[in-house]
């Protein structure tokens, strides 16, 4: 073992050792000044700057597929969007800056909203950012930020890599990813996983390491300095995962492997992996941009466009998922002090019941457009009356199957209760991580916190495997843990039924399930919850050995 270690957060597995190659870090501001002599000018030069930066990622799309596919193309209409570039351009011309400060600064306050939104909308800040050093970078004649060619197979080190760089790479040259930042959400992880690099985000220490060559171990987390005379290999890349379509394990217990969505583009995405229907249906996007609440026939339309790839599939709607710590224009709501832990989710109907109720009147009408099997589920529920009062409501709008998230501990510890008043729940690991462990996270200094194979967050969704057990209803996860192949072993010996995970990963967790029975299962997730570290968890779960 090399004398020099660092340890970060393993979200993909795998051991890779080779040359270090380091990704370039994009420049910092630009200057506010010299003030343009000619302000229409320089304003003009700045949409043919973001085109070139549109036309660069949308070439990059062409030789892609999936979920990396939709990640650049996403950005590509992210570095077009009119509102930046007039934004921009109103900067140079109303208070004479450079365009490139312009772009800068414009693109700062979209990424300022999207971190106030916090959750899913929080995690787009880093494209924001990629887009803003892209066009930069165009306007001020640099060579664009991202990762370089590579000659050899090597070692890539970044401090975070943008979606639009992880969906471009070529795992017959990475041999694996290093990251200071990020954590098991990102999108490296979740590209890594798909691509099947060995990665580890949240390496404190790595961008100071004077190293040639590094051993990465995308299973344990560890980062080795080894010696540049040292041979290179890789874990083996292999194609799309065999996986005949229906999520069950080797015995024949159902664990249906469902997507997660939050547009149309999601939808079509997680039928093309071959999803058995949606466990989790965000629908925030259909309020983002509103200076006021859609009406019934807006939403109505909006849900029916997602909802039709799955005719005659189960699809779960998680009603709107807002409120202080997220905020809409439309719901003016009064400053909080702490609003992470304030009036969100559902209980932003406490006090705005109609709301819920149309948005519940638009999902049964776009249920019954689209022939999908629609049921609904609350986020930011802690209690088993707020479960209930919930459900009454569901079931008065005509929709027979209410459930809830579990993403409050409180939850967890009362599913029993809470299976008791509603049809069935799902975890969601991501929020019930941060809560449980009072980590923010989007925070790379704390992601080990959020590791999904924290011995204590699988005793909390033991509580909720349990109590499904026991009433006889479903329990599903649909955070980034659903995702994990190996982990996915555990959750089903822990009672969940059903994964629900981005498109990316549906046919290795399909896969990863087939490869085993339900005793191997439980086997795995009682070994995972006696362990003492995520680490040694992954051990005991046979993830790695020793």
């Amino acid at each position: 073992m090399s004398e020099i270690q660092l340890v970060g957060v393993a979200v993909s597995p795998g051991r890779a050792r080779g040359p270090v190659v380091r990704v370039a870090e994009a420049p910092g501001a630009p200057p506010a000044g010299p003030a343009p002599e000619d302000p229409q000018a320089e304003a003009k030069r700045i949409a043919p700057a973001a085109q070139a930066v549109v036309a660069r990622l949308e070439a990059m799309a062409e030789t892609a597929t999936g979920e990396a596919a939709t990640i650049l193309l996403t950005t590509a209409a992210m570095a077009g969007d009119p509102a930046l570039v007039g934004n921009a351009e109103q900067l140079v011309t109303a208070e004479r800056l450079p365009a490139a400060r312009a772009v800068h600064v414009a693109a700062g306050g979209f990424a300022e909203q999207l971190a106030a939104a916090g959750g899913y909308l929080a995690e787009r800040v880093r494209d924001v950012e990629d887009v803003r050093d892209r066009i930069v970078a165009e306007l001020l004649g640099l060579t664009p930020p991202g990762v370089p060619d590579l000659g050899v197979p090597s070692v890539l080190v970044a401090r975070d890599l943008a979606p639009a760089d992880t969906a471009g790479l070529d795992p017959a040259k990475v041999l694996a990813l290093v990251t200071a930042e990020g954590g098991p959400t990102s999108h490296t992880a979740i590209l890594a996983r798909s691509l099947g690099i060995p990665a580890v985000v949240a390496v404190r220490g790595v961008l100071d390491l004077d190293a040639a060559a590094l051993l990465v171990d995308g299973d344990t987390g560890t980062v080795e300095v080894a010696g540049a005379a040292e041979s290179v290999f890789a874990a083996e890349h292999g194609g799309p995962a065999e996986w005949n379509g229906t999520g069950e394990t080797a015995d024949g217990q159902r664990v249906k492997v469902l997507g997660n969505v939050g547009s149309q583009a999601d939808a079509e995405a997680a039928v093309a992996a071959g999803a058995e229907g949606v466990g989790l249906f965000r629908t925030e996007f259909c309020y983002l941009d509103a200076a006021s609440e859609p009406t019934v026939e807006q939403q109505r339309g909006a849900y029916t466009a997602v909802l039709e790839p799955f005719r005659g599939k189960p699809v779960v709607v998680r009603t709107l998922d807002a409120g202080a710590d997220k905020p809409l224009a439309f719901l003016a709501q009064e400053e909080e002090p702490n609003p992470a832990l304030g009036v969100r989710g559902l209980r932003v109907a406490f006090d705005r019941p109609d709301l819920l109720d149309r948005q519940l009147e638009a999902i049964a009408a776009a249920a019954a457009d689209s022939g999908a099997e629609v049921s609904v589920m609350a986020p930011m529920v802690a209690t088993a009356a707020e479960a209930a009062w919930f459900a009454e409501r569901v079931h008065a709008a005509g929709i027979a199957r209410a459930g809830v998230m579990i993403e409050i501990p409180a939850a967890a510890l009362a599913a029993r209760e809470i299976l008791d008043v509603v049809e069935f729940v799902s975890v969601g690991t991501n929020d019930l991580a941060q809560y449980a462990f009072g980590a923010d996270r989007q925070l790379g200094a704390v992601a080990e916190l959020n590791d999904p194979w924290q011995p204590a967050l699988l005793r909390l969704i033991s509580f909720v495997g349990e109590a499904a057990i026991e009433t006889g209803k479903p329990a599903g996860v649909c955070g980034e843990a659903a995702a994990d192949p190996l982990l996915a072993r555990v959750l089903a010996g822990l009672g969940v039924s059903s994964l629900s995970m981005n498109a990316a990963a549906v046919r290795a967790v399909g896969a990863s399930l087939a490869g085993a029975t339900l005793d191997e299962c439980r086997t795995a997730a009682r070994a995972a919850l006696a362990a003492p570290t995520p680490q040694a968890a992954r051990v005991a779960a046979g993830g790695v050995h020793p």
